[in-house]
């Protein structure tokens, strides 16, 4: 490797550094808001409906201080996410043309709505679905039921928090296709395996039962399924700009 290779080699090393310090700085940071907003907040989630048969204690002595920093990095992780999608756009695109910086620039939004609407899905669908469904196999059981507050919201964030980056899946594939790293044609051929590394977040993420395991993995797939939607679409559009620049040529 050349001199010059090696320099470029340790500038992109120290840009990805600077990077990673800024979206490291911001986590803390707005680790530190959750915990000041922690107790309103956990209080509002308290009375909504899927809490109620929830009995609010807490079993260990650290559980109290726990939930604070769930919330916390919870907190930390949604705030810092649209950040890092900035950060990174801004470490791969001087790599990019300028109409390439466009329009990844354009997908950033698109990746806070999408993070959103993950949150959503697994807060206001997924969450109560599974919970409803353990507590009747314990009634089945004729057990007393006492989860405690910080195994409801270790559980609360351990299920929402992955489908925001779920979500993502379309928009990555699609940047993906930009760049050319990836291609409809490939999506199609890898789409076995894809679907059995779906399933498998799906178990990792829900409780050991194949009723939250369908109820997960079934929505992944559609994802997968607009990716490789959006990925054709992409590359057709990129195909036909190629052959309209080799003809302006001509």
């Amino acid at each position: 490797m050349s001199e010059q290779s090696q320099m470029n080699v340790w500038e992109h090393v120290g840009e990805l550094r600077k990077r990673v310090i800024y979206i490291l700085l911001l986590f803390v940071l707005s680790m530190v808001l959750g915990f000041y907003l922690a107790p309103t907040v956990i209080n509002y989630l308290k009375l909504q409906d899927v809490a109620q048969s929830i009995d609010w204690v807490v079993i260990g002595l650290t559980d109290a201080f726990r939930v604070y920093l769930q919330f916390a990095m919870a907190l930390g992780i949604v705030i810092t996410f649209p950040f890092a999608l900035y950060q990174i756009w801004a470490f791969v695109s001087p790599g990019l043309t300028v109409k390439e910086r466009r329009v990844t620039l354009s997908y950033i939004p698109g990746g806070i709505l999408l993070f959103i609407i993950g949150l959503s899905f697994g807060y206001f669908w997924l969450f109560p679905f599974v919970v409803g469904f353990m507590m009747n196999i314990a009634e089945q059981l004729g057990a007393q039921e006492m989860y405690g507050m910080a195994s409801y919201f270790s559980f609360l964030f351990t299920l929402i928090i992955p489908f925001g980056f779920l979500f993502q899946m379309p928009l990555l594939m699609l940047f993906l296709t930009r760049l050319g790293v990836v291609n409809p044609v490939l999506l199609r051929k890898i789409r076995k395996f894809a679907y059995f590394a779906l399933f498998v977040i799906a178990a990792i993420i829900t409780p050991p039962d194949l009723l939250s395991h369908l109820f997960v993995t079934l929505p992944l797939i559609i994802l997968y399924e607009v990716s490789i939607l959006l990925s054709h679409l992409s590359y057709k559009k990129m195909v036909r700009a190629q052959e309209e620049e080799l003809s302006n040529e001509r």
